[in-house]
């Protein structure tokens, strides 16, 4: 069975139920692992074969735990190339587009391929947005699981 790593940050606990959401629908096709990004590190990635990650949009950017996962795992893995597939999700006060900006560029620096459009929850986390959020999930496992990325 495919392995899913879903590294998250949330202060609120709005990202932290919509990572809940993702976890949920990824489950039935996948090994998934849900980690608090400042608990997660190099070999949760190197042990996974595909990555979702999970940030509040802070000051219209990525949020710092998220990107201090990111910044403590970059070097340690840029040898390998890591070159697996990626989502992410976003818990929005604006429009969540700087966050997934800044995932998008990090990512590219890895290399990490994106093969999913990101879920951005504005506002409140509504039964919407987390039914949106385990469609992510549930949508990535099935095509991980089927060899589509």
């Amino acid at each position: 069975m495919k392995k899913i790593l879903i590294v998250y940050h949330s202060q609120s606990g709005n990202t932290a139920q919509l990572a809940q959401a993702v976890l949920k629908g990824a489950s039935a096709d996948a090994e998934v692992s849900l980690l608090p990004a400042m608990e997660a590190g190099v070999a949760d990635l190197q042990a996974c074969d595909a990555v979702i990650f999970g940030s509040p949009e802070n000051f219209g950017y990525l949020s710092g735990g998220l990107k201090d996962f990111l910044d403590r795992t970059f070097y340690p893995l840029e040898p390998y190339q890591l070159n697996i597939p990626y989502g992410c999700f976003i818990s929005a006060g604006n429009d969540g587009s700087g966050a997934v900006r800044q995932i998008e560029r990090i990512a590219k620096g890895y290399p990490l391929r994106k093969v999913a459009d990101p879920v951005i929850v504005k506002g409140q986390v509504s039964e919407s947005g987390l039914s949106r959020c385990e469609e992510l999930g549930a949508t990535f496992a099935a095509a991980l699981s089927m060899g589509i990325f």
